[in-house]
């Protein structure tokens, strides 16, 4: 068991290291050989816990996503009324964006450089967020269904939420602002919006 956890946690810390060369360098720049050399390993060693660079930059992806799908299940999953519950995960979702700007930074420079050379970076923000929107519209549903909320049309209301993080995102990743208090009010202000009992 002290192996795995040994593991996960050298695994964690490259994930942390490599952060900062995608940082530093731009993820193009970015070689696996600049990574091993940050964490003092191997190549050869560093193929022990991932086989790419991408591998990496998916991981660190991965790690914030599945930690925010998580935080956002218990506050679903809590008694409060759908509008404190839908408010709380909103909130949530800026604090994580918050916490993890530098790994924003890096992967809005990710899709710039994926649409530079042709690819399409909508489809690939969507394949990393879509259990994200499905989370936000099933709230949006439950909320509906009990009364609480005044929703015509559930995809227009998730988009309307979503391009709220969307939006905070960007004011912490490119504009830098250091708090995303703004977006939260309108968030709230969203939700009062929808909300029957206003």
């Amino acid at each position: 068991m002290a192996i795995v956890v040994e593991h996960e946690k050298r695994r964690y810390e490259i994930l942390e290291k490599a952060l900062d060369i995608f940082i530093e360098e731009g993820y193009e720049d970015a070689t696996f050989q600049k990574i091993a050399d940050r964490c003092g390993i191997t190549r050869t060693t560093l193929y022990l816990y991932f086989k790419n660079k991408r591998e990496i930059f998916i991981w660190s992806i991965k790690q914030l996503t599945d930690t925010v799908e998580k935080d956002l299940k218990v506050t679903m999953s809590s008694d409060q009324p759908y509008a404190k519950r839908l408010e709380s995960v909103m909130h949530t979702l800026v604090d994580r964006c918050t916490e993890n700007r530098r790994l924003f930074n890096v992967v809005l420079t990710y899709l710039l450089q994926a649409q530079k050379t042709g690819k399409d970076p909508d489809s690939r923000v969507k394949r990393r967020t879509i259990r994200l929107r499905h989370l936000i519209s099933q709230m949006l549903i439950a909320g509906k269904d009990a009364g609480e909320f005044n929703i015509t049309n559930v995809k227009d209301a998730n988009e309307l939420f979503y391009g709220l993080v969307e939006s905070a995102i960007f004011r912490i990743a490119i504009l830098d602002h250091q708090s995303a208090d703004d977006v939260k009010a309108a968030m709230t202000l969203a939700v009062r919006g929808i909300s029957s009992s206003t």
